[in-house]
């Protein structure tokens, strides 16, 4: 479109300019036309009055008479008869008083003895002034002086210009309209059928169907075959893809794709539409002047869920958060997503900045989130934040009852602490639903759990669903635990089942995954090295060893007990001074909650810290990196990164641990896990470490460094193999499973 547009302007400054030229040139000969013109004219005048007016010059009576009645020319402005040395003897009635210093025009004559002519411009006024001399017995006697206006010229050439302007802005609006029709009907509208021809093989056409009617137009037709046979290739690789799975299904040890879960959702689900529910939605839409873009937050959760939906379609309720997000939704709050290749439906809900300061700033994240993290933090609980926490949740069942109010046996899955309330509130009301609450976060012992003074309602609500999932055995037992100090309720250790009310929920481990997207860094070594040597340019960075974090910032992360275990190392093994660099990646978390506020300021603190205490001239030890990256940005980091720390003080799985394992297709590079993850049951290659164990962390990242390639590739394929074999697609597969089957 940019350069349409710099097309057509420049073929509208092109006509301007050959205009604006030729526009030019016939005004300079109007305007030499026009003044030889009056310079005859006068002399035609001046040789009809100075026949009459010689032969009186000696009677200034008789020439003030003559003058005057000579002067009823129209053309003239005044005439004046002078004497030999310039003097006025006798002029018109209409000859101008005002008009001053036109003596040396007569006087010029005079001398001269011959007619003299001039073009002046007086209070603003153009005139030409003529004089020719009178002669007595041959001699000179004095002078004839005409007075002309000249202002037509000066009116004559502007009506050119005007005249031309008019033409040349006549041209460009039928030279814009022709361009603009032009690109609409030969240009325009065939480009939107080939798109929608393409968006068709994009989204699993048949290969026979006929691409869309397109103007039979020359210079498409080249172009016509060959997206007609891509719209083929594509469709039988669907269609090929799509067998594959289907026999895929049959095979218990295959990895498991997208397109396997699209299948196995078919056969397992029978027509049941799939409800997700989270706080935080996956695409968000941002205002800027005019302009609204969207951009895919940084969250493991919607990272995960987004895989699901993408596969098996459905609808996805979340809190609408971005400046632009009621600027592209339907009169029922819904748009289709993802925006370029929608495959499901996002519902969004919308907070007054009340409920959301009270609701998940207040209860969920000063409460609930250090409760069960147990890092030391004290939760606090307000009344006021849990009212907001029950108006948002009961707004959230309103809206998912306008969704399924048509469906029958809807699947809802339900995400993480925000909705603890909800599986209760839809289950009384649509007991048909089958409602599954995933518990992103750990779950602490009963004891911790006790601190919440709202902690019944919270059970009673979570135990509305059929189905509740944590990540670890663990988190299920201390939930178990924490039901049964708390509430009256049938226990079934061996089924892991708690019945209450006559409903039974069971309680499931179901450790979450990624996608596992290969990257294709095998194939590309040329863009990966260059893409390097320019990252490394940028953050200016010369060492031979790079260290890694990656996280929110959040104090659960064990940012800080990280940034002390590479000042640790540093300082016991002096020898990677100037050879090893750490980058800490922190993506703002929560700003406005005075903890986080506090925090950040305190990790900045300690970064700096650490660099003014360990420095040297060309090397600093911390690059701290505190903005949010995207999923590609992050994948060039992970390649580059010798040595990857994971050390949360309490963490329900970390998916990014499982990020940097597959983005490591060269199947180099260590892992350093803090066991106080989730990820660290699964990921047993990595080194297992205490985060809080400062010394120890920093003698792991020696341990790391040394460590022979061999031993890397060895440790590396394994971590691939787990996280392959146990990605988000098989993740949500178990979970279809366990909802098939009950009950």
């Amino acid at each position: 479109m940019k350069r349409l547009i710099s097309s057509v302007l420049l073929i509208i400054a092109l006509v301007s300019l050959i205009t604006v030229f030729f526009t030019y040139f016939q005004v300079k000969d109007e305007e030499v036309q026009l003044k030889n013109d009056l310079q005859y004219r006068s002399w035609l005048l001046s040789e009809s009055l100075r026949l009459v007016v010689e032969p009186d010059i000696a009677s200034p009576e008789l020439l003030k008479s003559t003058i005057d009645k000579f002067g009823a020319n129209e053309e003239l402005i005044g005439t004046s008869i002078t004497s030999d040395k310039g003097e006025n003897i006798a002029s018109s009635s209409s000859y101008p008083k005002n008009i001053t210093n036109l003596k040396s025009i007569s006087i010029a004559a005079i001398k001269n003895n011959k007619p003299q002519g001039k073009f002046e411009s007086k209070q603003g006024k153009d005139i030409y002034v003529y004089a020719v001399p009178l002669h007595q017995d041959k001699e000179v006697a004095g002078a004839l002086v005409f007075i002309q206006d000249a202002e037509f010229i000066e009116y004559r050439i502007g009506q050119i210009w005007r005249t031309a302007f008019l033409r040349l802005f006549t041209q460009i609006l039928i030279i814009a309209l022709a361009l603009f029709f032009i690109f609409r009907w030969i240009i325009h509208d065939p480009i939107i059928k080939l798109v929608e021809s393409i968006k068709q093989a994009r989204l699993s056409k048949s290969p026979n169907e006929r691409l869309s009617k397109i103007p039979d137009l020359p210079f498409l037709k080249p172009l016509l075959g060959e997206i007609y046979n891509i719209k083929k290739s594509l469709s039988e690789a669907r269609l090929s893809a799509s067998e594959e799975a289907r026999l895929r299904l049959e095979k218990v040890d295959s990895p498991w794709t997208e397109e396997r879960l699209k299948e196995y959702a078919k056969d397992i689900l029978n027509g049941q539409k799939i409800v997700a529910v989270s706080n935080r939605e996956p695409y968000i839409h941002e205002k800027k002047g005019d302009k609204i873009s969207y951009f895919f937050p940084a969250s493991g959760m919607a990272t995960a869920i987004e895989s699901i939906m993408q596969a098996c379609g459905g609808e996805w309720v979340a809190h609408g958060s971005g400046s632009g997000d009621r600027l592209v939704v339907d009169k029922y709050d819904r748009i289709e997503v993802p925006p370029e290749d929608p495959k499901y439906i996002l519902k969004r809900v919308w907070l007054t900045e009340k409920e959301e300061k009270g609701y998940y700033y207040g209860f969920s994240n000063e409460g609930l989130w250090p409760l069960c993290h147990n890092v030391h933090n004290r939760p606090i609980f307000r009344k006021e934040d849990w009212i907001e926490y029950l108006n948002v949740n009961t707004k959230f069942a309103d809206a998912i009852f306008e969704e399924i109010k048509d469906l029958k046996n809807p699947i809802i899955f339900i995400q993480d602490f925000h909705f603890a309330l909800l599986p209760k509130m839809i289950k009384e009301k649509r007991p048909d639903a089958q409602i599954v609450l995933f518990w992103h976060i750990p779950w602490p012992n009963s004891e911790s759990f006790g601190i919440c003074p709202f902690r019944k309602e919270l059970l009673e609500g979570m135990l509305g669903a059929d189905i509740i999932g944590f990540h670890t055995q663990l988190h299920c037992n201390n939930f178990i635990d924490t039901v049964r100090r708390e509430l009256e309720a049938r226990i079934n250790i061996e089924k892991f089942a708690i019945t209450r009310n006559d409903h039974e929920s069971l309680i499931k481990p179901f450790p979450i995954s990624i996608a596992f997207y290969n990257d294709k860094e095998k194939k590309y070594k040329f863009e990966f090295a260059k893409q390097k040597e320019t990252l490394l340019k940028e953050l200016n960075i010369e060492s031979e060893f790079i260290g890694l974090g990656v996280d929110r910032l959040d104090y659960t992360k064990g940012i800080i007990e990280r940034l002390k275990s590479v000042e640790t190392f540093l300082t016991k093994y002096p020898e990677y001074k100037n050879k090893f660099v750490f980058i800490q990646i922190s993506a703002p978390s929560r700003s406005g909650i005075k903890k986080y506020d506090e925090f950040g300021r305190e990790v900045m603190s300690e970064v700096e810290r650490i660099n003014n205490s360990l420095k040297t001239k060309n090397w600093k030890p911390i690059i701290y990196l505190n903005r949010h990256h995207s999923q590609e940005e992050l994948s060039l980091y992970y390649r580059i990164a010798n040595v990857f720390l994971v050390t949360s003080l309490h963490d329900g799985m970390n998916l990014i641990a499982k990020e940097y394992v597959a983005a490591r297709s060269d199947e180099r590079g260590v892992l350093i896990l803090s066991k106080f993850a989730g990820a660290a049951a699964e990921l047993s290659q990595a080194f297992i470490v205490n985060p809080y164990n400062i010394e120890g962390v920093a003698d792991t990242i020696k341990k790391s460094l040394e460590m022979s390639f061999a031993e890397q590739e060895k440790r590396m394929k394994k971590m691939r193999k787990v996280v392959l074999d146990n990605n988000v697609y098989k993740w949500s597969a178990e979970i279809l499973k366990t909802v098939s089957n009950l009950e």
